[in-house]
């Protein structure tokens, strides 16, 4: 994928990915060529980085493109800047994830969230967990936090986990 215009690529596949989803193709498999595939690839981005936005799109009006296009971005900076363009070869496991109703500071969800933005970053979820899913989105709703804003905190706060458990008690109460 050219980097100049990387987002207009990316505009062009989450568009096919929105329309195979909205005419009833569920099926994440057929969704993209070996060519669309590589383009992924090359910014460090697979079939379900893509999927997961354009079904809860369809199905939820939410997460928008905008959305979308800062979370891949950040994804994209990650892995060219700190991977070199490297995907990693490990791949976290769901159920290592702390639970649900998890809560640190009083904040639920935190927990959760951290890992979950880690392994986003270095490209380690499984195809059966989303970065930004409903309950993602709602812990970023009521913490006053964007999706990729939160990844560009993780990033920066990485080897100290409790600086972004701080920055997030701080923008919550801003």
């Amino acid at each position: 994928m050219e980097h100049y215009n990387y987002q207009q690529t990316l505009k062009t596949i989450w568009e096919s990915a929105v329309a195979k989803y909205k005419s009833g193709n569920t099926d994440p498999e057929t969704y993209f060529d070996q060519s669309t595939l590589a383009a992924l690839a090359s910014v460090g981005l697979n079939t379900m980085d893509v999927f997961d936005y354009a079904e809860d799109f369809i199905k939820r009006g939410e997460p928008d493109f905008e959305t979308f296009l800062m979370v891949s971005e950040a994804r994209r900076d990650y892995f060219l800047t700190v991977q070199k363009g490297q995907p990693s070869a490990q791949t976290i496991a769901s159920d290592a994830l702390p639970p649900k109703d998890a809560a640190v500071k009083g904040i639920v969800w935190l927990p959760r969230i951290i890992p979950k933005a880690i392994a986003k970053l270095k490209g380690e979820l499984p195809p059966e967990t989303m970065y930004g899913c409903g309950g993602d989105r709602r812990f970023f709703q009521e913490n006053k936090i964007h999706p990729a804003e939160f990844l560009r905190a993780a990033w920066a706060y990485m080897d100290d986990e409790s600086k972004l458990i701080d920055w997030v008690v701080e923008r919550k109460s801003s």
